[in-house]
């Protein structure tokens, strides 16, 4: 794909994108440079005006949602094992510094939602943010471009559900309240483990995990129901024992009515950065993960087995704790995050599935 040219200036350039999710080429046309400031120093922030933003996902794949909306491309959060690196090579940067500094902001993102949601061929099909790119990564609260998505999804009465590592969500907390009370609305903090040492090396652009927690508790006290992603556990790293009670134990008293854990998976691109970074934090983990990781996902049987071991430990503490009041575990099967409304989806292949438990 084509490297970005300047078009004039210097300070415009004239990107060639694929979509966030569908993969497909778009247009999104010239995109201004402007130096982050303030908490944004360090980053330079790429506004385009993009022609589409509710992307449908392809039929071919097996996620658990068929629309969604990512109004930023790239997140400073900096997870060093963030799957979505390689968008960025769509854009002719590179998956490390670039995909952390470089962040694209669709600056005309909440027109066009509101334009694309009155379109009568918009059927009201619940639509998932947080998939590609962190919603509430530090840039929202300078453009407010995911308040003004949520907005407009709340005033067209259309479902949809939040994916997020950033306590910046509960800045939002008067829509979510009012998409609760209409059934509208699923969330869910991402939260690995609450090691401080795991998370100051691993997503130095986050939040505190327990602060995260916090914000997980004072949402469902809010009555708007939200889940913890256990993701990404870690081999190694953050799959002891010991570190998957305490971040289960936690998830139970802040009261998440839904707790799921996803195994790391290491997509091509994204599986060289990760190795080079444990290869100078983690030398001696280096050889077994080239040996688990020759495909994207851990083995199966391994994937299989943490699930069985956090569905215990929720188990276990929800019978020995009381749940706080008004938060309601979900009768009947899981439910996969993103996908409480609209047609059933195939089930998800093991490594993808975003089910909470």
């Amino acid at each position: 794909m084509a490297r970005p040219a300047p078009t004039g200036g210097g300070d415009l350039l004239r990107w060639r994108l694929a979509d966030d999710d569908a993969g497909r080429p778009d247009l999104l046309g010239e995109a201004e440079r402007h130096p982050g400031r303030g908490e944004l120093a360090g980053l330079e922030l790429l506004h385009v005006r993009a022609r589409r933003v509710v992307n449908r996902v392809p039929d071919a794949s097996r996620m658990p949602f068929r629309w969604t909306v990512n109004p930023y491309r790239g997140c400073s959060h900096a997870c060093v094992y963030c799957f979505a690196r390689p968008t960025h090579e769509y854009l002719g940067l590179g998956i490390g510094e670039d995909f952390d500094r470089r962040i694209v902001v669709k600056v005309n993102a909440v027109e066009r939602v509101r334009a694309e949601l009155a379109s009568p061929s918009w059927h009201g099909e619940s639509i998932a943010m947080g998939t590609n790119t962190d919603p509430y990564q530090p840039c929202e609260g300078r453009y407010g471009l995911t308040r003004g998505v949520i907005a407009a999804l709340v005033e067209a009465g259309n479902p949809f559900s939040v994916l997020t590592k950033s306590t910046l969500i509960q800045r939002d907390l008067d829509l979510l309240m009012e998409a609760a009370r209409a059934g509208l609305v699923d969330t869910a903090l991402s939260i690995g483990c609450l090691d401080e040492d795991v998370w100051r090396s691993t997503e130095p652009g986050t939040p505190n995990p327990r602060r995260r927690m916090e914000v997980v508790a004072r949402l469902n006290d809010a009555g708007v129901p939200c889940g913890v992603m256990v993701a990404p556990v870690l081999p190694g790293i953050s799959d002891g024992p010991d570190l998957l009670e305490e971040v289960v134990r936690a998830a139970v008293e802040a009261g998440a009515p839904t707790i799921s854990p996803i195994m790391l998976h290491l997509r091509p691109g994204v599986r060289d950065h990760y190795l080079g970074w444990l290869g100078a934090s983690r030398p001696d983990l280096v050889d077994d993960h080239a040996r688990r990781y020759r495909r994207p996902y851990a083995p199966a049987a391994e994937t299989r087995a943490l699930s069985d071991r956090v569905r215990a430990l929720v188990e276990r503490h929800r019978r020995a704790g009381r749940r706080p009041p008004g938060i309601r575990r979900p009768a009947g099967p899981a439910r996969r995050f993103g996908a409480r409304r609209g047609p059933p989806v195939p089930d998800p292949a093991v490594g993808e599935q975003l089910t909470f438990l």
